[in-house]
């Protein structure tokens, strides 16, 4: 079907790029090139075995592991024997493992390595449907029906029928089903979003239309490919366009990864953006007094610069002098950090606070932050170079359709709006409610079409005096604080807002120093009267422009960050508010005994 399923479009791709670099990824300590060509051998090298081991049109087979270009080969061979993947978080535990396969009905799983196996074996008890693990680091071998990614190649090279591959890839409709994604969620069991290759391939040609990819661009990849951001924006797009794909060693290795691979863009959500924020002022503040003057005045005239060009004003002569000495003397060493060629980084997963798009804008890099959901493939709206409008995530992509209904939910429609939820005929009929997929997020669209979001319907506060408040503007305020890593706000029936916040240690025991306080013992530190009092006037500080019954009466500084592994965060870094209430219970009930 040509461009118009996603394997269809992967195989044009190799036909017009054939030897060319596709990918890049770490092998030992060097990085390793995959071409088109080889990248498609493998692809249909595992479709013949998968079509060996009894996979059928329409059946499902899961990919539990972390990034690699096997994922990548894995998803592109099931897709392209007409079956449908289901993408897991590398991260889940063995019970959230057997309820994603149990409700998916997958016949295979591939999964990373010997942890993910086990994971997998220990919910294959309870999974009859189950029939075969296929391990990707050619590591682990286990039980029957346990093998290895090389043993699934050689069951490929050998099928008796090797023209079934072709012949089932160019079955393949549009409408079919491309993939059940189950969302990370912050509350409840995942539930299973169909989406089809219609869905997907709409999202890739509506992007790419508005995007200025070119395929001699390079793209770091670092996002979970689990994640349909990640996977439509960074690897979809990406072969759709012909950009290599590089994979980051880890997330841990970024600050690396960006230099040796010198990328063209990138895709990231909020905390990434936040830390690299955090990481620059801090660096600045280290700095001798008269850098830092030059520092924030070449801010500020980035800052004007783009306030005049983003509404087509043009630049007076000495502002555009002052705006070629500050690239010089302070954003080309930012740039030259990031690899020297980035010209734009997408952000989306969360609201990005204001401050900080408008910060790497002024600085030279423009972070694009859009807005979607799993269940619209996912991106529904995004803003663009020479038409940022900061605060908003943009306007609607030239195929969606966007309205805000009279109790403010944002509504979606388009070829991009899944099919519905997997076994839960339900909750499809109260999303797809007339014909609208209802978002569960409360914004407004500006009179130029640029929507704006105010929070999830769900974690709005209302206090006890009946005030409503959205969380997410009060902690990406707080969260600009170098002093502050992580925040999450509380006052649901409360009679004022409180918060849990997570300091930025390496910025808390530098003050402590300065200050004369001992920074050895963090709980002592924590509950220093003067670290407290430090506290409270910055955070008042910056909630000062905030109306009264935002602010944040009372606070709680925890001693360790909230991790994904602790169950406190989605994959995509978001707090998952239910957790972290239920789990800091007795902190939060302090904060009000006395009220």
């Amino acid at each position: 079907m040509g461009e118009e399923t996603i394997c269809g479009m992967l195989s044009q791709r190799v036909e017009k790029y054939g030897d060319r670099v596709m990918m890049k990824h770490v092998a030992g300590e060097a990085w390793k090139e995959i071409s088109w060509n080889e990248f498609f051998d493998n692809v249909r090298r595992l479709g013949l075995a998968l079509i060996s081991s009894g996979v059928k049109p329409g059946d499902r087979v899961a990919i539990f592991s972390p990034n690699s270009p096997r994922w990548q080969m894995a998803d592109m061979a099931i897709l392209s024997v007409g079956a449908a993947s289901v993408p897991l978080y590398a991260t889940i535990t063995a019970k959230q493992v057997e309820h994603i396969l149990s409700d998916s009905g997958s016949k295979i799983v591939f999964v990373g390595g010997e942890d993910h196996m086990n994971r997998a074996l220990e919910a294959r008890d309870n999974l009859p449907g189950l029939e075969k693990i296929v391990t990707m680091d050619n590591t682990a071998t286990g039980p029957d029906g346990v093998i290895t990614f090389e043993d699934m190649i050689d069951l490929g090279s050998k099928n008796a029928n090797p023209d079934e591959f072709p012949r089932r890839l160019g079955a393949i409709q549009p409408d079919d089903l491309c993939s059940v994604v189950y969302t990370s969620g912050t509350t409840g069991n995942p539930r299973g979003v169909m989406l089809s290759h219609k869905n997907f391939m709409s999202n890739v040609t509506a992007a790419s239309s508005l995007s200025d990819a070119d395929d001699t661009d390079v793209y770091l990849s670092f996002l979970p490919l689990s994640h349909v951001f990640e996977r439509m924006s960074g690897y979809y797009t990406a072969i759709f366009n012909g950009v290599t794909i590089a994979h980051a060693k880890s997330i841990d290795t970024l600050a690396n990864d960006i230099m040796d691979i010198r990328p063209h863009w990138m895709i990231g959500v909020p905390r990434l953006y936040e830390k690299i924020y955090a990481g620059i002022h801090a660096s600045i503040e280290s700095e001798s007094p008269i850098k830092r003057k030059i520092f924030h005045r070449a801010v500020r005239v980035g800052r004007q610069v783009n306030q005049l060009t983003t509404s087509n004003r043009p630049v007076p002569l000495r502002l555009a002098f002052e705006h070629v000495v500050a690239n010089k003397l302070v954003f080309s060493k930012i740039l030259e950090k990031m690899g020297g060629r980035l010209r734009f980084c997408f952000s989306g997963g969360a609201p990005l606070a204001r401050e900080i798009a408008e910060f790497f804008c002024a600085v030279g890099i423009n972070v694009l932050e859009g807005y979607g959901l799993t269940e619209t493939s996912p991106v529904l709206t995004m803003n663009l170079p020479g038409a940022m409008r900061f605060g908003s995530v943009g306007q609607a992509l030239p195929n969606v359709e966007i309205r805000i209904a009279d109790d403010g939910e944002i509504l979606a429609r388009g070829p991009n709006v899944m099919s519905g939820y997997w076994n839960n005929p339900g909750a499809t009929a109260s999303a797809l409610e007339g014909g609208w997929f209802h978002t569960g997020d409360v914004g407004h669209l500006d009179k130029d079409g640029y929507l704006f979001i105010t929070d999830r319907k769900k974690d709005l506060i209302v206090t006890a005096g009946g005030k409503n408040i959205a969380p997410q503007n009060i902690e990406n305020a707080l969260k600009l604080d170098r002093y502050i890593e992580q925040v999450a706000v509380i006052g649901d029936k409360r009679k004022f807002v409180s918060a849990l916040i997570v300091p930025a240690f390496p910025e808390l025991e530098e003050w402590a120093k300065r200050e004369g306080i001992d920074a050895s013992d963090s709980a002592a530190l924590l509950a220093d009267e003067r670290a407290q009092k430090m506290y409270k006037l910055r955070i008042d500080e910056a909630l000062s422009e905030f109306d009264r019954h935002e602010r944040v009466t009372k606070f709680t500084l925890l001693p360790e960050e909230m991790t994904e592994a602790a169950g406190l965060m989605t994959p995509t870094l978001k707090v998952k508010r239910r957790e972290v209430e239920t789990r800091f219970a007795s902190e939060i009930e302090s904060m009000y005994e006395s009220d």
